[in-house]
């Protein structure tokens, strides 16, 4: 009877223990809900709009910034939603997108979140024409960019409206360092014919005020044909072209023909699409970009 009584006091002591630790982690998971629910949960659809909101919103207090791509993802074009980017943007506030046709997958989002606030970073700027919205490639047009992010922050998240506005001014200042070494270049650059490998360099070409004579709108999926080629060479030729602009991933092989076949130089230019997630970022890019334009312009 002794054994049983004891076996019995064992039990009870061993369930009570395991029914604390059970209610004491649903508490914890609660609290932890409840913590998240605080939080003000921004979502950016990829790299340079990323970039942006992470300056507009540096230091904010319970501003929770992700981006929906992965960093070496690069243009959104033809983009997949998946399941984890589903769950992510169910959480979220406030989604900022480019906008301009980049994302195409917003239909699908705004059907299946109705209720979620949806802002476009390129809204009310100035986009060229066939549907090429790489905006960011302008470091003025990328400025306004960031002030639009910033006005959605502030009306989404009012409490902190000045220190949005704060973070933007600054972040500009910086981007208007780079617009004044880019005014620098058009002085070798202005009214030059140019030929590029991205469409997203026509933003570069229209800073320096060159004239895109051909754009061969190369990506990874793109297969160049032998007419192609030839095009490129005569657009080359008959503008007396002395410079191409072609982003390296894509645009080697056909760089390596140009230079093989013509006397004109090819700039290797960061598209801006993909790169590693701090501050700063965009800024070195860019600098980057600068100092492989002054070589091609022979502007050093």
């Amino acid at each position: 009877m002794k054994r049983n009584k004891y076996l019995f006091v064992f039990w009870m002591l061993l369930a009570i223990t395991l029914a604390g630790g059970i209610f004491t982690k649903v508490y914890v998971s609660l609290e932890g809900q409840g913590e998240q629910e605080r939080k003000f949960h921004v979502v950016a659809s990829f790299y340079p709009v990323y970039i942006a909101a992470c300056n507009v919103a540096e230091g904010i207090p319970d501003v929770v910034l992700e981006c929906l791509s992965e960093p070496q993802t690069g243009c959104m074009h033809d983009y997949q939603l998946t399941p984890q980017d589903m769950i992510l943007l169910s959480k979220a506030d406030l989604f900022l997108v480019n906008g301009g046709g980049i994302e195409n997958f917003l239909v699908e989002v705004g059907q299946a979140y109705p209720k979620l606030a949806v802002r476009k970073a390129s809204e009310g700027l100035d986009l060229q024409e066939g549907e090429n919205a790489h905006v960011w490639m302008d470091t003025r047009l990328y400025a306004q960019m960031v002030q639009n992010i910033a006005g959605a922050l502030e009306e989404a998240d009012p409490a902190h409206a000045e220190l949005y506005q704060k973070n933007a001014d600054r972040y500009c200042g910086e981007i208007g360092n780079l617009t004044d070494e880019l005014e620098g270049l058009r002085k070798a650059a202005a009214g030059k014919p140019v030929v590029i490998f991205h469409e997203a360099y026509a933003y570069v070409a229209q800073e320096l005020g060159m004239e895109v004579v051909y754009c061969l709108d190369l990506d990874e999926e793109r297969q160049v044909s032998a007419h192609e080629v030839a095009e490129v060479m005569q657009a080359i030729s008959e503008n007396r072209v002395s410079v191409i602009f072609a982003e390296e991933l894509y645009g080697k092989d056909m760089g390596d023909a140009v230079k093989a076949e013509t006397q004109a130089k090819v700039c290797y230019l960061d598209a801006l699409v993909r790169g590693r997630y701090e501050p700063e970022s965009y800024l070195l890019a860019v600098e980057a970009n600068i100092k492989a334009l002054r070589q091609a312009l022979g502007a050093e």
